[in-house]
């Protein structure tokens, strides 16, 4: 049962559970663009302005009509790190909007089903062979920057971060580098805008059946990359089944592409626009890892959810079997009980457990070449490009979340190319 309520912050009408109290209904706008410096300071006020959870009817498509919401860091935590309540099942259900009926692996299934899956990809992502992809990552970096350093601009967001992670990702998955326009007009299209059911279902269903036509090329002819290992994998020494192999690769695709484009965009404008901060990187590069924590923390593009798969309470509020919960990173990377002076930059705050890759067992798989990956990228662009400034007139609006800042014109003095 389920009935109409009025919403704060809308101009329609919900429909809204009987069993969430009207008092706790709310639809922030917080994610709405902005031109602003610190483009996440729009949830500066959020324990002041909603309640610790609340209730926000915003469908995500495949998966529910509106979700719970918890902002305070201890919350989240308790949220990903509680399996036994709060389910990964669905936590992303993109091929549901198709009729598709795989499962997202590891990412949407809960222990013991997930453990043999995550440590079946494990290996892929250790810090030792991530090390091993030193080179590649290096070439493709230089290859892109080779492309615009001349110019003396480019759109940093557009012409660097976005490609550079697509082409690291389709090489250590064994994918052909000419289809990286097709790879990112499809994780464009599934994840803009998730409320948008078309997108959703016409990326879905082209980057769907571009992993099952290539899973029978790697059948016929077996190679040395991830999507091979995935195709010819056992676990427990039986033979992957389809469902499983067509999990695992959707799940790869849909996580190795956007959060290192989004962020590493986030990043490149902010040091455009801050040139003390930028200069200070170029003179101490070995500042870079720490700030790139430290920009995630401030960048939370990612709001994870679960499902409640047992009734529960949190701070007293009722939440039933079946029910949504968001992890809003927006608010639990700046909690102040957790974090000293929360929106002010510090690169080598330590410790830095921010939620931007997750928490708990799902805990994103690819981080150690996340983190790599955006090292190099920022490490390799101040060492090759002059000092560089926005671009006079340019359009420097963000959404915050998974589109970010999709435009970052910046310029710089050819003159002072070092060659």
């Amino acid at each position: 049962m389920a009935s109409a309520a009025e919403v704060p912050g809308t101009s329609g009408k919900r429909v809204i559970p009987d069993h969430v109290p009207a008092e706790l209904v709310f639809e922030p706008r917080y994610e709405e663009p902005n031109t602003l410096f610190d483009p996440f300071i729009v949830t500066k006020d959020v324990y002041e302005e909603l309640p610790p959870i609340f209730y926000w009817p915003r469908p995500s498509p495949g998966r529910y009509d509106g979700t719970w919401v918890v902002t305070h860091y201890d919350d989240i935590a308790k949220v990903y790190q509680d399996d036994s309540i709060f389910s990964a099942q669905d936590a992303s259900n993109f091929q549901g909007t198709i009729g598709e009926t795989f499962k997202i692996l590891p990412q949407s299934v809960d222990a013991p089903v997930h453990g043999p899956y995550r440590k079946f990809l494990s290996p892929w992502f250790t810090p030792k062979i991530i090390n091993a992809q030193d080179d590649q990552i290096g070439r493709v970096i230089n290859g892109l920057i080779d492309g615009f350093i001349d110019k003396g601009e480019c759109d940093v967001s557009h012409d660097f971060c976005r490609p550079f992670p697509v082409l690291v990702f389709l090489n250590l998955m064994g994918f052909p580098e000419d289809r990286v326009e097709d790879f990112l007009a499809w994780e464009y299209a599934i994840l803009a805008d998730k409320r948008d059911i078309e997108s959703v279902r016409w990326g879905s269903r082209h980057a769907i059946d571009y992993l099952r036509s290539f899973i029978e090329e790697v059948r016929a002819e077996p190679n040395d990359k991830l999507a091979s290992a995935i195709v010819h994998g056992e676990i427990d020494g039986r033979p992957l089944n389809d469902d499983e192999i067509i999990g695992m690769l959707f799940m790869l695709f849909l996580a190795g592409l956007d959060t290192v484009s989004g962020t590493t965009g986030l990043i490149f404008r902010r040091l455009a626009l801050d040139t003390e901060l930028q200069q200070k990187l170029r003179e101490n590069p070995k500042l870079i890892p720490g700030a790139v924590d430290e920009f995630m923390r401030l960048f939370p593009i990612v709001n994870a959810s679960r499902m409640a798969v047992k009734d529960h309470e949190i701070r007293g509020v009722k939440i039933k079997a079946g029910d949504f919960v968001m992890c809003y990173a927006m608010a639990g990377n700046f909690d102040p009980d957790v974090f000293k002076n929360p929106r002010e930059t510090i690169l080598a705050r330590q410790p830095n457990r921010h939620f931007s890759f997750g928490s708990g067992a799902h805990l994103c798989l690819g981080q150690h070449l996340a983190r790599r990956e955006m090292r190099m990228g920022i490490a390799e662009f101040l060492r090759r490009i002059p000092p560089f400034t926005v671009k006079p007139g340019a359009d420097l609006t963000v959404y915050p979340g998974q589109i970010a800042a999709r435009h970052v014109p910046v310029v710089w003095d050819k003159d002072a190319i070092t060659k």
